[in-house]
């Protein structure tokens, strides 16, 4: 019997150990590593055989999943990552998607759909449940209905009129004209096709350009 070996990414040790037991009852599952953070599971590769799946937490100290996502994208390819995380927003999901990840499964799925998303990833497949692909193409299709990317100065002003500051308090603080924030405000209008400020904090907050 071909056994899948695994490794588990996630800062809550009682979480690794309830995936851990779970896993353990399957014959075709051996789980090689557990590790607390993105760094301890970088120098585990560096050191050990690679797994041939992660399941990756996204919120972990000094290295969060992203950044894990990332180096693994370019240095370790033969691993095939699915993200476990709480965060269902489409967001983040289209971010893991973008960073290599192969499946996203939320902390609160049953064991079938973890043992499924497992095997089908393990075999070349990519696993999204039902709920997650529903927001990975809602995400996409509001990102595609603004082709036109702000430049950092625009979301550095943006970011500030969002906080309530008025025009002169943002051209203040980022030592430019009234007349400069203006310009900016009319352009970002323009790009996300809105008609005042109030909806281009609604539409800003929705593609989250703005904390």
């Amino acid at each position: 019997m071909i056994k899948i070996k695994i490794a588990i990414a996630d800062d809550h040790q009682l979480f690794r150990e309830g995936l851990i037991g779970l896993l353990n009852k399957y014959e075709s599952f051996e789980v090689v590593a557990d590790v607390d953070s993105g760094k301890t599971l970088l120098a585990y590769l560096e050191r050990e055989e690679a797994p041939d799946i992660l399941l990756l937490d996204l919120t972990m100290p000094e290295m969060d999943g992203f950044t894990v996502l990332q180096r693994l994208k370019k240095s370790y390819q033969d691993i095939r990552t699915i993200v476990i995380s709480m965060h269902d927003d489409g967001n983040y999901i289209v971010k893991c998607v973008r960073a290599g990840a192969h499946g996203y499964v939320l902390k609160n799925a049953d064991e079938e759909e973890l043992v499924t998303s497992i095997h089908k990833v393990f075999n070349g497949e990519k696993y999204f449940n039902t709920k997650i692909s529903a927001k990975i193409f809602d995400n996409m299709s509001v990102e595609a209905s603004f082709p036109e990317k702000l430049t950092k100065r625009e979301v550095e002003v943006l970011q500030l009129i969002s906080e309530g500051l008025t025009t002169k308090e943002v051209a203040q603080q980022m030592f430019i004209s009234t007349r400069t924030v203006e310009t900016h405000r009319a352009n970002m209008m323009k790009k996300l096709n809105v008609k005042n400020t109030a909806e281009l904090i609604k539409r800003s907050a929705q593609l989250k350009l703005i904390d």
